[in-house]
């Protein structure tokens, strides 16, 4: 097998690309959706059918004066949307979308990288990341910025664990941290979905806390802190941002796929990404249509289910398994 750094390139290239264009119009989708199910009209003026408010949107976004407080700390305000975008990009390098493909002399992996502890770094990353809505809120020089980023902060690090001990059943059966194992390990079983039922809610209910998404959008409570974290910013500022939020969402549906579906396996092999694709989006529609279902969480209600419920059952899932991996 021969893969040189260029052909690593290019796939970065289009990974990065095609994800910032799943983004785009995953906005527009979801507004969509969203209309239909409340009932309502979605996007339907910018193009045909409203097909090109992302491109509407990405303009104004462009285009809209940049302005910050005059006591904001410069460098790290403009820094923080920046490392929030860059984490949540560097994060689907190690998620693998097929098996792999040999064309000529050359042969192409499923994945930009292949690392043998993909999962330790993908919540790296994820954790690295929100230090970009923290320092944003903070440097924002705004006593609701600085509001909104301190409940991002306990909302992330109080569902991060269960996010992370809900994982060690699937880790313990496949016995391997690289996601690509992972997916082979379920080739010949049951996709991990059916012994590790309950990891799978956790993780799904704790993924949808970690990003911020409905019913667990406390720290962007718009009736209570304006906007949360950011609150100060504007522009293309404000959309790398609100862009880091819905790609994180896009990772989290991805790693899903991957440790609990069977990522790109499917009924036949040379559709895998296809099929990697098609559990994506059936995914992402499960977040889109909690949005439009469920009620907000209060905020102590919020905490209370990610300590007193989700970290008991991740916590008792995993000894559970772990017993059972040692009996066998």
């Amino acid at each position: 097998m021969n893969e040189p750094w260029w052909i690593d390139a290019i796939k970065a290239v289009v990974i990065i690309n095609l994800l910032l264009l799943t983004f785009a119009y995953m906005t527009l989708i979801e507004r969509k959706v969203l209309g239909r199910m409340q009932l309502r009209y979605g996007p339907n003026r910018a193009g045909p059918r409203g097909i090109l408010q992302p491109i509407a949107d990405l303009v104004k976004l462009i285009r809209k004066e940049s302005f910050f407080p005059s006591d904001a700390i410069g460098r790290l305000y403009i820094a923080a949307p920046a490392l929030s975008a860059a984490t949540a990009l560097a994060a689907f390098a190690v998620i693998p979308f097929g098996a792999g493909w040999h064309i000529g002399d050359y042969y192409i992996s499923g994945q930009v990288v292949n690392v043998s502890i993909g999962l330790i770094l993908v919540f790296a990353l994820g954790s690295l990341g929100i230090y970009g809505f923290i320092v944003g809120g903070w440097s924002s020089d705004s006593k609701y910025s600085l509001l909104g980023s301190m409940r991002t902060c306990a909302q992330l690090v109080s569902y991060e664990v269960s996010l992370a001990l809900s994982v060690l059943g699937v880790i313990l059966m496949a016995r391997s941290l690289s996601l690509v194992d992972i997916v082979h390990a379920q080739e010949n079983d049951w996709w991990y979905a059916v012994p590790q039922i309950v990891g799978l809610l956790v993780f799904f209910v704790a993924g949808v806390a970690e990003t911020n998404r409905a019913p667990f959008d406390l720290p962007e409570a718009e009736t209570e802190l304006v906007a949360g974290y950011l609150t100060e910013y504007s522009g293309m500022r404000f959309g790398l941002f609100s862009m880091a939020e819905y790609i994180n969402m896009i990772v989290l549906s991805a790693v899903c796929v991957t440790l609990f579906f069977g990522g790109w396996l499917g009924p036949i092999d040379e559709l895998g990404p296809l099929w990697f694709i098609l559990k994506l989006l059936i995914v992402i529609f499960i977040f889109i249509w909690l949005r439009a279902t469920v009620p907000r969480l209060r905020y102590d209600q919020l905490m209370a289910f990610g300590w007193k419920i989700l970290l008991p059952v991740a916590t008792i899932n995993a000894v559970v398994t772990a017993a059972l991996v040692v009996a066998i």
